[in-house]
């Protein structure tokens, strides 16, 4: 055993070392070193780095994984996680149970993202920029050929996240993936299916892009307000619609 494992400091449970591993890996986490998705080092080689036994790693990240944070890979090792399974259960539920749920989450959406785009605007690196290209790309070909709808705009959407180099804003991407799918499958197939609508949405994606990349923040914060105010308006036209017939 180590001497940070030794530490008399260590007796106390409110400073266990595994307390103080896990407050050090998130800290990585936090600051972007180990991004959504990425696999940590392993567990020989966090006690090395950090000077205490496998023992105290281990109970660290398990700890994290408790917390949602972390997660196990298969064949051995643990990666970054922040999903829709980390979200309270009843907002997952009251999502699949009633999409009209789904008009609050765009509302609450229009003000992260437009935050997130102005950000993105001031913080992006050429390789977030060619990440944005490349997503618009695929998606003018995809819309071109019929497919592939959804994955482009939870692209769209992931890439503006990373480009705004906020990990917090990453997580709370992350977060909100899985609820993401659902509200997008709904959003490409049943409230804007046609191709007018694909249209409209690719202007507003150009828009968006043309903004953070001109490194105008004001200009890409209103077109993300356009399009996600585009979206909660034909919410509530639908809504509307829905309770005049019932």
């Amino acid at each position: 055993m180590t001497k940070d494992d030794t530490d008399p400091a260590a007796l106390d449970p409110r400073s266990r070392v595994s307390d103080r591993v896990a407050d050090r890996i998130l800290a990585r986490i936090a600051s972007g070193e180990w991004a959504v998705g990425q696999r940590l080092p392993g567990e020989r080689q966090l006690a090395e780095d950090m000077g205490v036994s496998r023992v105290s790693v281990r109970a660290a990240l398990q700890t994290l994984k408790t917390q949602g944070l972390l997660d196990a890979v298969q064949g051995g090792g643990t990666r970054v996680v922040a999903n829709a399974a980390c979200m309270d259960a009843s907002l997952a539920q009251l999502v699949r149970a009633n999409h009209e749920t789904l008009a609050d989450l765009a509302e609450i959406r229009g003000q992260i993202e437009v935050w997130a785009a102005r950000r993105a605007a001031e913080n992006a690196t050429p390789a977030h920029l060619a990440e944005l290209a490349e997503v618009m790309a695929a998606t003018e070909s995809d819309i071109a050929a019929g497919k592939h709808k959804t994955e482009n705009d939870i692209r769209f959407h992931l890439a503006v996240a990373k480009a705004s180099g906020s990990t917090v804003y990453m997580h709370v991407m992350g977060v909100f993936r899985g609820i993401l799918q659902q509200m997008l499958d709904y959003h490409r197939y049943e409230m804007f299916p046609t191709p007018e609508d694909d249209q409209t949405i690719l202007g507003h994606h150009r828009a968006i892009v043309a903004g953070i990349t001109a490194r105008d923040a004001d200009a890409a914060a209103r077109a993300m307000e356009a399009h996600l105010g585009w979206v909660v308006a034909r919410y509530r036209t639908v809504q509307s619609r829905r309770n005049a017939s019932s």
